[in-house]
């Protein structure tokens, strides 16, 4: 079988128009040596994509609009990615199907990503979702769900800048892997992973505390509240969050805070100030500020896409 990947000694930056009919369209995007994008629009009937290859690949399905069937034959089982989600899923030998449904609302990107790109950043951490995904797709898995996320304002933002990159800019090539690197890094740090070495009563206690944390983060009960209802001590329970989550009890708020205002975002009917109140902080400035320290862009400007 062909690889899916192109050989970089043979083709560079390369856009393929696997279907254009007025308005519609379908293309596949080769940035560079293991990273492959295809965007869809506006289809008036269903179309389907097959993978036939032995690459071992992360596949990143981005929904706006519509919904993408992803059927894997080998172990004969289905996939469903909704409008308004981004589905995560590993793959180390394809026999697949990915249709795209006719609809006026169809904006699809689905990114893949190889092995041998992912292994360049490898950190010898398991704990990494680099190295979680890596590993993943080292093993004999047609197709493997991972997670679904919601699509939020920094998704769109990154995207919309990937698309942006010319074929008649100079060094398109590394300005489009640039922006994959930013939106993987984003994806990937959403990724909820199991951490090895937590047994279960670490990880019952931890994953106790952070239901509590999700039911009501924006005025959230202090420590020694949560601990109470955990049946726990505050120390214990600070010290068993950090490590089944690699993250504070105070971060995981932030975090969540954040996550949620980036979703209010991709809205664009609610004012910064408007957004920064609703996820439980006071000074829009301070919200800004967080969020920059987060994503390394500025709420404002996520509001422009």
């Amino acid at each position: 079988m062909d690889s899916f990947f192109f050989n970089i000694t043979d083709t560079k930056y390369k856009v393929t128009k696997l279907f254009k009919n007025n308005k519609e369209y379908i293309n596949r995007v080769d940035i560079s040596n293991g990273i492959v994008f295809l965007e869809s629009k506006l289809l008036k009937q269903e179309r389907t994509i097959t993978l036939n290859n032995l690459d071992r690949m992360v596949i990143l399905v981005m929904v706006n609009g519509a919904k993408v069937l992803i059927k894997d034959h080998i172990q004969n089982q289905e996939s469903v990615v909704k409008e308004g989600n981004i589905g995560i899923f590993c793959s180390s030998k394809q026999d697949m199907a990915i249709s795209l449904p006719k609809s006026e609302k169809l904006d699809i990107f689905i990114l893949f990503i190889a092995d041998f790109f992912l292994k360049r950043y490898l950190s010898g951490n398991q704990n990494e979702p680099i190295d979680f995904l890596y590993h993943k797709i080292q093993k004999d898995t047609s197709f493997e769900k991972i997670d679904l996320l919601p699509i939020d304002a920094l998704s769109l933002y990154s995207i919309e800048k990937l698309l942006n990159v010319s074929a008649t800019d100079r060094m398109q090539s590394i300005r489009a892997e640039n922006r994959v690197i930013e939106f993987i890094i984003h994806i990937f740090s959403l990724l909820d992973i199991n951490i090895e070495g937590v047994n279960k009563d670490e990880l019952e206690l931890a994953s106790k505390a952070k239901d509590i944390l999700l039911q009501d983060f924006i005025s959230p009960p202090t420590i020694k509240e949560i601990a109470h209802l955990c049946a726990t001590n505050e120390s214990k329970l600070k010290k068993v969050f950090k490590k089944v989550y690699q993250i504070t009890l105070y971060g995981y708020v932030q975090k969540l805070r954040l996550e949620e205002a980036n979703l209010l975002l991709k809205e664009k009917n609610l004012t910064i100030g408007e957004i920064a109140k609703k996820v439980g902080y006071r000074h829009q400035g301070y919200f800004s500020k967080l969020f920059f320290a987060t994503y390394g862009v500025y709420p404002k400007a996520l509001l422009k896409y």
